[in-house]
């Protein structure tokens, strides 16, 4: 993710600078471990980089409730929690609806009723370690194995592939790989995703004084476990490979994912529309009435 600073560049790292004392006391144990035991800190910078915040018992009150039914799908080694509306129809075209990192399915609920109010059926997603899905930790590739697998369900459960996937931030990232790897949707939709995962963990960096080598080892481990390396989720390398036709909504504003990266996807991808606003920031753009009725068009249009 691109920004101007450590406080201004991602939900978490702004977290972190306002967190005073623990980002303080975190960011001393992390310089402890480095001097004097830097494979310790390799591991405790990746466990906390992989951690959502903020944490998710703050955000209950926000998730879906009435009218909405809950569904636990087995995911890995936990579950995957999704959202379906209660009098949905069961015909109407369905559209799965992603999150981003510290995000859940509740901030969706917005472009969800303006979906159902077109005809079509909404699907929330809660994303591994966020909402009510399970899990303490997650990272992007998870993320995009999540939506395949979410898309891929739906359409096993529905009989038709999804009408289109919307997914924000970080889940706009994922759903564009998973898109890059075959997701089975008509349309895509991405809302402010950023351009490089290899960028947020300098900004990481930058907010815990991490010193390159803890940085670059916090990148391997990562890559290592997943088995995929973060520059197979830029624009570049995933763009060429998404055949869907593509929106790309991203703010001027925006002070967690810059604008240019909206930009970079929009150029990646064939034929890909860019739609941009201004004043809006991160996360306004879910509940702006314009933005709303230009995806709703979008992901209506034949």
């Amino acid at each position: 993710m691109n920004g101007v600073d450590a406080s201004s560049s991602s939900p978490a790292s702004a977290f972190y600078a306002q967190a005073g004392a623990v980002t303080r006391m975190a960011r001393w144990g992390l310089g402890a471990s480095q001097r004097f035991w830097p494979a310790l800190a390799v591991r405790a910078a990746t466990r906390l980089f992989c951690t959502p915040l903020p944490p998710r018992r703050l955000q209950r009150h926000q998730w879906p409730q009435a009218g909405w039914r809950r569904v636990h799908w087995p995911f890995e080694d936990g579950s995957l929690v999704v959202y379906i509306p209660e009098a949905g129809d069961a015909q109407a075209p369905a559209v799965l609806l992603a999150h981003g990192w510290g995000g859940h399915a509740g901030q969706m609920l917005p472009l969800a009723a303006r979906l159902a109010a077109a005809g079509m059926a909404p699907v929330l997603l809660d994303l591994p370690a966020h909402g009510r899905s399970t899990g303490r930790t997650s990272n992007l590739p998870q993320f995009g194995r999540a939506i395949g697998y979410a898309a891929a369900r739906l359409e096993a459960e529905r009989g038709a592939a999804l009408r289109a996937v919307l997914a924000h931030s970080l889940g706009a990232n994922a759903a564009a790989w998973a898109a890059a790897r075959g997701l089975p949707t008509g349309r895509l939709v991405l809302l402010a995703p950023p351009a490089s995962p290899r960028d947020y963990t300098r900004y990481f960096a930058q907010a815990f004084a991490l010193s390159e080598r803890t940085r670059a080892g916090l990148q391997d481990v990562v890559e290592g476990r997943e088995g995929v390396l973060m520059s197979q989720f830029e624009p570049r390398a995933v763009g060429p490979r998404v055949a869907q036709p593509t929106l790309v909504v991203h703010d001027r504003d925006d002070r967690v994912n810059a604008f240019a990266d909206g930009l970079a996807f929009a150029g990646a991808i064939a034929g890909a529309r860019m739609h941009e606003t201004r004043g809006l920031g991160h996360r306004r753009m879910l509940r702006d009435g314009p933005v709303l009725e230009a995806v709703v068009r979008f992901v209506a249009a034949v």
